[in-house]
């Protein structure tokens, strides 16, 4: 005999998702087919373009963003040429497309939230627990409530990978503009700057380095979840990696892995690069 009854847990989530997919269906329905057509559209754009074009674009940019060293070009053409030689082209612009929308995404929603949290200590109280149980939840769950909300497909990879990867950029942009000196605030100040002012022209500048370092952690950590989300329809390079772990395919499944690790590479020095410019 049970000295204290089961909480019905389940059951109150269970009933929360289905009262939330019912009653916002009108908000998620737009979402999903508006966003869908982004991302579609993004990758049938970047697909359009010679992949040569491509490869050429991203190599200069890789030896002017570098400082004209040649070691990021290198990397960027023989990972992005051995990505094309192995017939993974279409699937690789799934999956730029899918990280783009997502740290974008990610971004907009993390950097107001960060200087939220930066002017308000109660504010930080209260969101620094939910980035907490956001970043220890393991990343299948957001699956769930992504399926439940959006279906099958790109969006709800997107709506996973979002929730996965904002917590660094709240993190950053909030502890980046809390260690702006309180000189250059009181500085500020004496000459009468508005408080907009003194956020746009004081502490964002200032904080900028601190949050690149948080977009960069969120860039990679939306790339971490191509292959989750594919588990759910996001087309890309995850989606060939499920397919080999379906098939007991090692060859395709390495392949694949290795693309991701070059794109990874490829994105981690860029953003590493522009933070590295940014805070000289």
């Amino acid at each position: 005999m049970k000295l204290i009854e089961t909480i019905p847990m389940k059951s109150w989530i269970d009933g929360l998702t289905d009262w939330i997919t019912d009653n916002f269906e009108f908000l998620f329905e737009p979402i999903k087919d508006n966003l869908g057509e982004f991302i579609e559209g993004l990758s049938s754009a970047l697909q359009w373009i010679n992949p040569w074009i491509f490869i050429a674009i991203i190599v200069i940019a890789a030896f002017f963003i570098t400082g004209k060293k040649v070691g990021l070009a290198a990397f960027t053409l023989i990972g992005l040429w051995f990505i094309f030689n192995q017939n993974l082209w279409e699937d690789l612009m799934d999956t730029f497309s899918l990280v783009i929308t997502a740290s974008i995404i990610s971004v907009i929603i993390g950097v107001p939230f960060g200087i939220w949290m930066a002017k308000s200590r109660i504010v930080e109280a209260i969101i620094t627990p939910i980035l907490d149980f956001m970043q220890t939840m393991p990343a299948f769950v957001y699956l769930i409530p992504a399926v439940a909300f959006f279906g099958i497909g790109m969006v709800p990879g997107v709506f996973a990978s979002v929730i996965f990867a904002v917590p660094p950029t709240v993190r950053f942009t909030n502890l980046g503009i809390r260690q702006v000196s309180k000189e250059l605030i009181e500085a500020s100040e004496a000459f009468g700057t508005t408080g907009f002012q003194k956020l746009y022209k004081v502490q964002l500048p200032m904080a900028k380095k601190t949050i690149m370092a948080g977009i960069n952690q969120t860039v990679m950590l939306a790339l971490s979840m191509v292959v989750i989300a594919s588990m759910i329809g996001a087309e890309g390079l995850g989606q060939r990696v499920i397919e080999s772990l379906s098939r007991n395919d090692v060859g395709l499944g390495f392949v694949a892995g290795v693309s991701i690790v070059i794109l990874a590479i490829i994105i981690d020095r860029f953003t590493q690069s522009l933070n590295t410019q940014k805070g000289e």
